[in-house]
């Protein structure tokens, strides 16, 4: 009996197209992110013409920055989180 894992072109079949982080909150915030969907202002620029695989990315690195975003304490000086280009 054949299982999934005996074709792998079959293990991660994407079937919708992948929607904006958009939440229509469209403010920039003094790293250079949107305040709503953490993407960079190229990020946000480039959406409808990257391929899916540049999205997922995209996507990774903005839930890494809300997550930044979220643990920091007020007046913390944390530089590591400047906005970074993909392109």
């Amino acid at each position: 009996m054949s299982t999934k894992s005996d074709f792998p072109e079959l293990q991660q079949l994407e079937f919708f197209a992948i929607p904006s982080p958009c939440i229509g909150v469209c403010q920039v915030n003094t790293k250079g992110f949107c305040q709503g969907c953490y993407r960079s202002r190229e990020e946000r620029l480039y959406w409808a013409k990257v391929d899916d695989a540049t999205k997922r990315i995209i996507i990774q690195a903005c839930q890494r920055r809300a997550k930044r975003s979220s643990n920091k304490t007020p007046g913390s000086t944390q530089n590591d989180d400047r906005q970074q280009d993909l392109f």
